[in-house]
């Protein structure tokens, strides 16, 4: 697990909590364009209070690994959820799947709302 929080930390600004490697709000706000971003809630949580990012992909937890067949393990993915505890085993999930460039939005859309930081309630 070493070398690849060592890869990881080459493509984002990679913290490490409690083993799952995670970036900041303002990461992802920053880097966008240049990653899959990932957002493991139900659907209709996407449409609640906390709303979504735009551009994101949804799918939900229980979907990710099947999902994750189609992607490229050199995939740069950040994962996202409510809080960051679903997005967090949902990263360490595909990182012991063999995804090397792979983090938790620390926080989660709770942190990203309480920056003020743009989101969508319908879908």
């Amino acid at each position: 697990m070493a070398q690849s929080n060592t890869k990881e930390a080459q493509w984002a600004d990679i913290t490490n909590r409690a083993g799952i490697p995670e970036v900041e709000t303002d990461w992802v706000a920053d880097h966008f364009d240049e990653v899959r971003v990932i957002d493991v809630r139900e659907r209709d949580e996407l449409e609640g209070s906390l709303g979504h990012i735009a551009g994101i992909e949804h799918v939900p937890l229980g979907d990710v690994w099947e999902a994750s067949k189609k992607w490229n393990l050199g995939d740069k993915i950040v994962v996202l959820c409510r809080s960051g505890g679903r997005s967090g085993r949902a990263a360490r999930s595909l990182e012991t799947n063999g995804f090397t460039r792979v983090a938790s939005m620390a926080g989660g859309m709770l942190k990203w709302n309480d920056e003020g930081r743009p989101v969508v309630r319908n879908l």
